[in-house]
């Protein structure tokens, strides 16, 4: 089966919000340490941590931004009561600095509701101070348009199983890219990590496991820059809208297909019920890829053992026995 033995050992490098781990780094010298984070996560993941606010020089205990603007018009972060302060400059100048200098990253794990880390609906305020709708923080979109194959996740959000699984899942992925890909690039380490991740791909949109197949087979008479500058975003894209259970059932049963040959009736039936059995919400996905993984042990083939699906992040962590 796929390992994580490698990655372990040092901590897959991951961003995160810095007054998330405990740093007063906050408006009011406070700060919002996630026990999630630093007593569970910090056992696969190294954090880096940082608060673009404090990078573009605010101070602490500052006064409180947050953003203006009206629909349709990218928000602009200002001052609550000095609010002629505008400071969207200074905070995307220190973003772009950062993605600079940290493209080793695997993820970033953002604060919920910051006008400079919140992921998505964070309040924007008409001129008069009056709400008008919702956006994401300033230093969020800089990620977005200069690192956009970089998985981002609000902290708060982690309480969700099925988004929980999701970015982990991303992170996990993004690393295997960077260490057998990206260190060493060429068609063949490329053609390998698809191989490796096909199956994942089609629990997540079967399209782009059907578009990315497509296009790798024509991929040798393109320059390998070009393929990989397509294939990447397009990869992880895909994966960022979390497999339903009818798409993981489906790749379950891919798995299945290439055991039917070694099983006996009795034992695909089993395992058949079992996939059902998740399609219908009576039992964690952790319960079919137990069993499917039990006899792929015995019986598969080193291609499907090698697949990230089968185990895309530690186990410990007990991903898939809430989804």
């Amino acid at each position: 089966m796929a390992t994580h033995a490698s990655a372990a050992n040092t901590g897959i490098p991951v961003g995160i919000s810095a007054c998330l781990t405990g740093e007063e780094v906050r408006y009011n010298g406070g700060h919002k340490r996630s026990r999630y984070c630093l007593n569970v996560l910090a056992d696969c993941l190294r954090f880096e941590t940082f608060c673009p606010e404090l990078a573009a020089g605010l101070g602490v205990p500052r006064e409180p931004i947050r953003l203006v603007g009206r629909p349709g018009e990218t928000p602009r972060a200002r001052g609550t009561k000095t609010t002629d302060r505008d400071v969207t400059a200074r905070i995307e100048r220190v973003g772009e600095s950062f993605v600079e200098a940290h493209r080793h990253l695997r993820g970033f794990i953002l604060m919920k509701g910051s006008p400079s880390c919140g992921l998505e609906r964070v309040k924007v305020y008409h001129e008069n101070g009056m709400p008008s709708h919702a956006d994401s923080g300033v230093f969020v979109r800089v990620l977005r348009q200069h690192f956009p194959e970089l998985p981002l996740e609000e902290e708060a959000r982690l309480n969700d199983p099925a988004l929980r699984e999701n970015f982990m899942t991303r992170v996990y992925a993004l690393d295997d890219w960077k260490r057998n890909v990206e260190e060493a690039p060429s068609h063949h380490a490329l053609l390998q990590f698809h191989s490796r991740q096909k199956l994942l791909l089609m629990a997540h949109r079967v399209e782009a496991y059907r578009e990315l197949g497509r296009y790798l087979a024509e991929a040798h008479r393109r320059p390998l820059d070009e393929t990989l500058a397509y294939y990447l975003p397009t990869f992880m894209e895909a994966l960022s809208k979390p497999a339903s259970r009818k798409t993981h059932a489906n790749a379950l049963l891919h798995v299945l297909g290439y055991l039917k040959r070694s099983l006996d009736g009795e034992t695909r039936r089993d395992l058949l019920q079992s996939v059902e059995e998740y399609r219908l919400e009576q039992v964690p996905l952790a319960v079919p890829m137990r069993l499917l993984n039990h006899h792929l042990k015995r019986h598969g083939s080193a291609y499907i053992c090698g697949q990230s699906y089968l185990d895309p992040h530690p186990y410990e962590l007990g991903l898939r026995n809430a989804i």
